[in-house]
């Protein structure tokens, strides 16, 4: 299949000042330089990560590699100007020897040929290392582009039912609510209709909530329905999953009163939504981890709510029945994350193996966690980190082995504002089947039909 991509604009740039420092070399008095990319940098973007690198896996990984010197190579720009940044120090074999990428761009930089599966760099050690069997297999997903892994993954996260135990109670539904359909989530939301609750369910719709309404949503309940956007080479269109996905939209916001369509047409929807939730206003809202860790924060969210802990219950999404999911899952869920990869022409590519795969060993990943309850994606670390968080540890033992990802291809961003739009015209009034075909055409025409599933 052949993709539109912006390297092709990359390629084309006849001069460009790159201030890579090159890949592993030979440093003053015989030694070897490795060195190490990142889009962080101390006092500005991702300055955590910078300061970690640099005051702890550099000296501890010179400690025990006397004869190697790592440098680092911060940056601190829009993630797009990073992007291209090391696509071009790529393409011109100056790239860094580890460097960090978002996951979504594993497939577009792998099939420019910037990236090569990890083995084929650092060599066999790469497939025994120890630490696999610390990664369950869906997270290492996050880094894998047609069945071969290409990066690391770092941190992770995953996507759950956020509701309110108060105004569960309040319409006589479970303090402990585990949906098995969807079916059952409109269940919960006509009773807490019924119980004057102002807004039963919030997922995410339309086209002013851009990318939060296909993690959020679309992309889930498409697992749910048994399919994933991009498989077997295929991106998939206007089929029974799709139409499934829609008529479940049109259930909440086809004049149900179970969501509040207005709200998905807002520029700050996603924002009111947060609100609107904290305020006991919204009964269910579909969200990531994010969503507790940092927006109903207790102390420091954007939208604390002090009695978190005792009034928000979480659970995973349902298939649309049992069984009904991609693999055959009863739950299903989407994550993102970032990966760390091997630059292919390292000077040293088994020693750059070493430094990545000592970044991503227990101590490291403890150390980079500095004490934050985050998601990490070595279960030995999640086990010790995330004990004093039910929330975060219901994350990495029940929601991460169900998880999927987006395609990490340049066309994706396209492909989700059309599903955005499928969203949107649902909420605007349209049929699932009006939505569906206007997507399937929208689709042909980005990606060719020959590239389009119909099934």
């Amino acid at each position: 299949m052949r993709l539109p991509s912006r390297f092709a604009t990359i390629a084309a740039i006849a001069v460009l000042a790159l201030t890579s420092c090159g890949t592993g070399t030979p440093a003053q008095g015989g030694g070897i330089t490795l060195t190490i990319a990142a889009n962080s940098i101390s006092g500005g973007k991702n300055s955590e990560s910078a300061d970690w690198i640099k005051q702890w896996v550099i000296p501890q990984f010179e400690k025990t590699h006397r004869n190697v010197k790592v440098l680092f190579q911060p940056s601190g720009v829009d993630d797009e100007q990073y992007k291209t940044k090391v696509a071009l120090d790529l393409k011109a074999g100056t790239a860094a020897d580890v460097i960090d990428l978002d996951g979504i761009w594993i497939g577009e930089f792998a099939q420019a040929g910037y990236i090569e599966p990890l083995a084929d760099v650092g060599g066999a050690t790469v497939d025994s290392w120890s630490g696999w069997s610390q990664i369950p297999q869906a997270v290492q997903g996050l880094g894998v582009f047609d069945g071969r892994k290409y990066g690391l993954p770092q941190g992770t996260d995953g996507r759950v039912l956020f509701y309110n135990k108060t105004l569960f109670a309040k319409a006589g539904l479970p303090e402990t609510w585990n949906p098995d359909s969807w079916q059952d989530i409109i269940d919960a939301g006509t009773a807490l209709k019924a119980a004057g609750v102002p807004t039963p369910i919030q997922i995410n719709a339309g086209s002013a909530m851009g990318e939060a309404t296909t993690m959020q949503g679309v992309l889930p309940l498409l697992a749910g329905a048994g399919a994933e956007i991009y498989a077997q080479d295929k991106w998939t269109g206007s089929g029974q999953a799709l139409k499934d996905v829609l008529r479940f939209y049109q259930q909440i916001y086809g004049g149900s009163g179970l969501g509040d369509p207005e709200l998905q047409q807002e520029a700050k929807g996603r924002d009111k939504s947060f609100a609107r939730f904290a305020d006991g206003k919204i009964a269910i809202l579909a969200e990531s981890d994010y969503f507790w860790r940092s927006v109903i924060e207790p102390g420091a969210g954007v939208a604390p709510m002090k009695d978190r802990d005792q009034a928000v219950g979480y659970t995973r999404i349902p298939a649309r029945t049992p069984g009904a999911g991609i693999r055959g899952q009863d739950h299903v869920s989407m994550s993102g994350g970032a990966v760390r990869v091997l630059n292919p022409s390292s000077e040293n590519p088994r020693l750059a193996w070493e430094l990545l795969s000592f970044m991503h060993s227990a101590e490291a990943t403890t150390s980079e966690l500095a004490g934050r309850a985050r998601v990490s994606s070595r279960t030995d670390v999640n086990d010790e980190v995330l004990a004093g968080d039910p929330m975060l540890s219901y994350i990495a033992d029940e929601v991460l082995p169900v998880t999927a990802y987006r395609p990490g291809l340049a066309v994706y961003p396209r492909v989700s504002v059309l599903l955005q739009e499928a969203t949107a015209a649902i909420v605007s009034g349209k049929s699932p089947d009006e939505a569906a075909a206007a997507y399937q055409r929208d689709l042909e025409d980005l990606a060719g039909a020959a590239h389009v599933s119909t099934s």
